[in-house]
């Protein structure tokens, strides 16, 4: 694993994303490898008119096939990691951790954990289109 976190390390330092990747580690939940996932499967924010269709990218929003038999989930990788972050992120942001205490009165704690990564989602965005480091409970 060392070894592993080392090669992670010098293609941080190396690629084209490094900056970003910084800015996505300010934010409580998001750690080296996530970072990396992300911009390697995002590349840039702009590429999507809007906040929905970046949450329907990272999974947070089904959509439904034309025959109505099946609801597809986007990219479940990216899905998959921003949902552990958003576990993490409740653990470490007061604010996401009241909005979770609240979402769980009237939701399931899956359905509220959905919610809170829509949030974290919505913070990555601000973060990398504004070009600032997170400051923890004010965006």
């Amino acid at each position: 694993m060392l070894k592993v976190n080392k090669e992670l390390r010098k293609i941080n330092e190396s690629c084209d994303y490094s900056r970003q990747i910084s800015l996505l580690r300010s934010i409580p939940g998001i750690g080296l490898i996530i970072a990396l996932t992300i911009m390697s499967e995002l590349e840039t924010h702009s590429r999507f008119k809007n906040f929905d269709q970046l949450c329907s990218y990272f999974g947070l929003v089904p959509t439904t096939n034309s025959s109505g038999e099946h609801d597809k989930v986007g990219n479940m990788p990216l899905r998959t990691v921003i949902i552990e972050a958003a576990w993490t992120a409740i653990r470490h942001d007061p604010a996401m951790s009241l909005k979770y205490i609240e979402l769980t009165k009237r939701k399931k704690g899956q359905d509220a954990i959905v919610r809170i990564a829509k949030k974290l989602l919505n913070r990555i965005k601000y973060v990398l289109k504004n070009e600032k480091e997170y400051v923890c409970s004010v965006v």
